[in-house]
Formats: C-alpha cells, structure tokens, sequence
C-alpha cells in the first residue's frame, strides 16, 4: 500500500469514528485524489475551520468551481453542517473528509463518476 492508501484508509476511519457514516471507498478515493498533492501537506492537508476566510476557500474553490453549484447561504450552512458532524473540538479536520461529506449533502457524486 502507498502513501496516498494509508491516507484514505485514515480518512474512512475518520468518517467512521468521528462522524458516524460509512465511507463509499470509491467515491472517497476519488475525492482524495482530486484534492491532489493537498493531502501530503501538513497544513493543506487539513481544513482550519476557525478561520473564515479557510472556510471561504472550501466554498469558492470546491462548493462552486468544482461540484458547480450556485453560490447561496445554503453552501455556508451545508460547510457548517458538515464541521458539526465531524466535531468542532477535532483539531485535524482532512480536507478530503470534509469534501466527501459536502460532495455526499449536495448529492454530487456524479462530479466524480
């Protein structure tokens, strides 16, 4: 198994253990691999969901540019949900957990089909 193995079996037992959901391994691989070279970065690898304007990022450059969906209050609201459920007191939230969830809300797993 390589790296980028060991990273999405970490983040199926993230979904798992901290949000309570299976993962659909297909699409979670997808939607790791679309995060690119982020997931071996330390700091991009995870999303500060503290900081506003990390959370205007999610919503611009994957809500928006990459799932095509129209710019509202729903997509703060849907971000929001989403940091809930994988605990606000969890200090690593991965970027590609947190993706999945938003990609498994809106129903956009198509993007990755």
């Amino acid at each position: 198994m390589g790296k980028r193995d060991d990273l999405i079996a970490q983040y199926a037992d993230d979904l798992k253990n901290k949000c309570g959901m299976d993962a659909d391994m297909d699409l979670l691989t997808k939607v790791t691999i679309g995060c690119g070279p982020a997931i071996y970065d330390a700091d991009a690898s995870t999303v500060a969901a503290t900081q506003e304007s990390e959370l205007e990022t999610v919503k611009n450059n994957f809500l928006i540019k990459k799932l095509g969906l129209a710019d509202g209050p729903e997509l703060m609201e849907a971000i929001n949900k989403v940091i809930e459920t994988y605990g606000k007191s969890e200090r690593n939230k991965y970027r590609a957990v947190v993706y999945y969830m938003l990609t498994k809300h809106f129903g956009k797993e198509s993007v990755y089909g």
